[in-house]
């Protein structure tokens, strides 16, 4: 029989044992909790820096651009607006964080109503994509001949039928400018073109409809006068445009996807200067300078 003192000191080792064993398993659990936490703090610590190092390139580009257009707006005879959108899917430029759509814009002179020239027939557009107009085969070829030759007898027509103040109270309930008055050539800003090319790029309220959408895009790809915006963007880039010209005034509203697959809205409106008509050379070195100050083309 064991004496009760060795007992006890058996019991007592025993207890020191366990302790001693769960003590371990904490200061072990411990350790692992503390270099999860660790590791937590690290990757979140290296986002918020990436993040941050985004931000400062993504302010960097837009002060430049903003100061190349306050340059070359502060005449009074230039009105844009640059916004990009998001990049094509599956593309470079869509693993590249600093493009995410809307991110990056600016403008100079974009609320000044200028000449809206044949940028009038996105409206006329607009109109009739939201009030189920009946596409005979004539209706159709005089819609193409509108934006593809940016021709004017279709155009008049829908004028002249549902009548300039009918289809200005449907643009303003949009959040456009009016844009047709009897007593003046149509009007409108950069800015407003550049609402109307946000819409139609996402097939969002009047141009929901995406055959309608998607015929409107195809005839702007082919509309032949592309010295302009389509000239800067260079080959390989998709450029989906209207443009517009009348005396002095040359103005291009367009949507582009340049070869990487970076995509952005930009709208040129120009006068003076002794341009003469369908005289883009203006449209085209903005457009150039924009381009490579957001893109590094």
């Amino acid at each position: 029989m064991r004496h009760p003192i060795q007992h006890t000191l058996a019991v007592g080792v025993g207890i020191l044992a366990v302790v001693i064993g769960v003590w371990g398993v904490h200061h072990v659990v411990s350790g692992h909790d503390r270099q999860t936490t660790s590791a937590t703090v690290n990757n979140t610590s290296s986002t918020s820096s990436s993040t941050s190092t985004t931000n400062a390139k993504r302010s960097a580009i837009q002060a430049k651009i903003q100061a190349y257009l306050d340059q070359v707006g502060a005449d009074k005879t230039v009105s844009v607006t640059f916004k990009n959108l998001t990049p094509k899917a599956g593309s470079t430029a869509s693993k590249n964080a600093l493009y995410n759509s809307g991110s990056l814009s600016a403008s100079v002179n974009g609320d000044t109503l200028e000449t809206s020239a044949s940028t009038y027939k996105l409206f006329i557009a607009a109109y009739l994509f939201s009030h189920n107009y009946s596409w005979t085969d004539s209706a159709t070829t005089g819609f193409n001949n509108m934006v593809v030759n940016s021709a004017n007898d279709f155009s008049e027509s829908i004028l002249s039928e549902y009548g300039a103040s009918t289809i200005d109270s449907y643009l303003t309930s949009q959040g456009w400018n009016k844009v047709f008055d009897d007593d003046r050539a149509a009007e409108t800003t950069s800015n407003t073109l550049a609402s109307v090319l946000t819409s139609l790029q996402a097939g969002t309220g009047a141009f929901s409809n995406s055959s309608l959408q998607q015929w409107l895009l195809s005839d702007m790809s082919k509309q032949v006068y592309r010295d302009g915006i389509p000239a800067a963007a260079g080959s390989g880039a998709t450029v989906q445009d209207k443009v517009g010209f009348l005396d002095d005034v040359n103005n291009d509203a367009a949507i582009v996807t340049l070869p990487d697959g970076e995509r952005f809205i930009l709208v040129i409106m120009t006068h003076g200067h002794n341009q003469a008509t369908l005289d883009f050379s203006r449209i085209n070195t903005i457009a150039k300078q924009v381009i490579k100050l957001a893109y590094g083309a």
